[in-house]
Order: structure tokens, then C-alpha cells, then sequence
């Protein structure tokens, strides 16, 4: 497995979320950084910065990487128009748009309605980004105030840390260990991606499994924040994976063990 320089701290997590999953893309392709500039048209030392963070690819270099490594480009796409927003929002320079060649427009096959599924997947990824800011804005400013009591953190098998903020809600952590695998009774995935800032049952789920891998998230509050983050990267170094403070699929492998 490549192993990847730590990601810029400033970067946003949407930013890196999509930087993460092209880097992925490029290991579990095998190809190499000269092999993808043949591919796809873009120079090497464009796929450095693209990859290193340092400079966000033009649309046309993210649907040549996904077709460079068999992969249906809809998906990327869509997290790719995110990023540009963070990336618009966040910084004065617009992505980097230097190709070693252009393609002629009809030797790249687009698939009918592929704008439509883009803009929709787009739609859907930004909507989940802004409900999981602000679920994270309201816990932070009203003190976490519920209609009902939290809910009972049940820590079964489980070592004790610190106890919870009171102004945080609790996620119960119900472990139980199906078909090889340890669940936490809040979520099911095994390859959302998860990085700082977001929130809910996902990042809740993450958090009980780490408590479970011996490891101390802090509060098991659904919130991914910095110690949540330094629990991850400690994982992941101990699982020889690229300790970049991010869950993916391969962190998900090791967290449901």
C-alpha cells in the first residue's frame, strides 16, 4: 500500500474527503504516478499536487482517473463538485487546469443522462455535509439541550475513558459480533467516509468501535472531533494503514475487525 505524506491541516474535509478516495482509487489500481499521466493526459507532477492535496483536479482529470482505473466516474464526480465549492469558498486560486493533452471530445464516451445522475449524486452528498454541520452547530451553541434524557451509554466490554461532556447527547454502544464481524448496533456501514468536523450515528458507530479496539475517542457523542481523530490515526498506525485521521473502507475493515 502507497504510503501517502499527511494531508495539509487546513484542508477542508470535504476537500480531503475527495483526495482521500482518488488516492485510493490510484493504489487499489496498482498503477503507477507515470502510469496514470499516460492514461489519463494529465502531467505527473500534476497528479502530485492533485494527490498531495496541494491542488484540486478540473473535471475532465477526475472522469479520465476513474476511467484509468475501470471505475464508473458518476460518484467521483459528484464528490469532486463539493470539493470545487469547499475548495471556491475556502481559497483564492481556482483548480489547477493543466492537462498534457486534451482529449477530443468524442473519443470520450459520456454516457446519456450522466449530467443528471452528477448534479443529483452532488445534490444528495452536499445536503448530508449541511445537515451534519449544522446537527454539529446546534449541539455546540444551545449546550446540547434534548426534549427527552440521553440516551444510557451501554459499554459492553468496552474500556472506560473519561466520562461525557453533559452538554453532548450519548450514543448508545450495543457490540455484537456478526459473521466475524463487530457491530455497534448504530450503523451498518463498512465504507462511509468519515473525517473531522462531520457528525452522527456513523461517526457515533466509529467511535464505539475504537472504545472497543482499546483506543479512547473521548465521548461516544456522534461528534468527529479531535480526539476522535487522533484515536483513529492511532488504528491506523497500529494497523499499518496511512494514518491520515480520515475512516474508510480500510479503516472500517479494521474497526469491525
Amino acid at each position: 500500500m502507497s504510503r501517502w505524506a499527511a494531508l495539509p491541516a487546513e484542508l477542508d474535509p470535504r476537500v480531503r474527503q475527495f483526495v482521500v478516495r482518488t488516492r485510493r482509487m490510484k493504489d487499489h489500481s496498482g498503477l503507477s504516478l507515470r502510469q496514470l499521466a499516460a492514461r489519463t493526459g494529465y502531467s505527473q507532477k500534476s497528479w502530485e499536487r492533485y494527490l498531495g492535496g496541494r491542488s484540486l483536479p478540473p473535471g475532465d482529470a477526475v472522469e479520465a482517473l476513474a476511467r484509468a482505473v475501470g471505475e464508473d466516474p458518476t460518484r467521483l464526480l459528484a464528490l469532486h463538485e463539493v470539493a470545487a465549492q469547499a475548495w471556491r469558498t475556502g481559497r483564492a486560486e481556482p483548480p489547477d487546469p493543466e492537462p498534457l493533452v486534451v482529449p477530443d471530445a468524442a473519443d470520450v464516451p459520456r454516457p446519456p443522462g450522466r449530467s443528471l445522475r452528477v448534479a443529483l449524486v452532488a445534490g444528495a452528498v452536499a445536503l448530508v455535509l449541511a445537515l451534519s454541520t449544522a446537527a454539529l452547530l446546534v449541539v455546540r451553541l444551545s449546550g446540547g439541550e434534548r426534549a427527552g434524557p440521553p440516551a444510557t451509554l451501554v459499554a459492553t466490554d468496552v474500556p472506560s475513558s473519561a466520562p461525557a461532556s453533559p452538554t453532548a447527547p450519548l450514543y448508545a454502544c450495543r457490540l455484537e459480533r456478526v459473521d466475524g464481524r463487530w457491530y455497534a448496533g448504530l450503523s451498518r456501514t463498512r465504507g462511509a467516509i468519515l473525517a473531522q468536523g462531520q457528525a452522527g450515528p456513523d461517526v457515533a458507530e466509529a467511535q464505539c468501535l475504537l472504545r472497543r479496539a482499546g483506543l479512547a475517542p473521548g465521548a461516544v457523542d456522534g461528534i468527529f472531533g479531535p480526539v476522535t481523530q487522533r484515536a483513529v490515526r492511532d488504528l491506523q498506525r497500529r494497523d499499518g494503514l496511512v494514518a491520515d485521521g480520515i475512516v474508510g473502507p480500510h479503516t472500517w475493515k479494521a474497526l469491525r475487525g
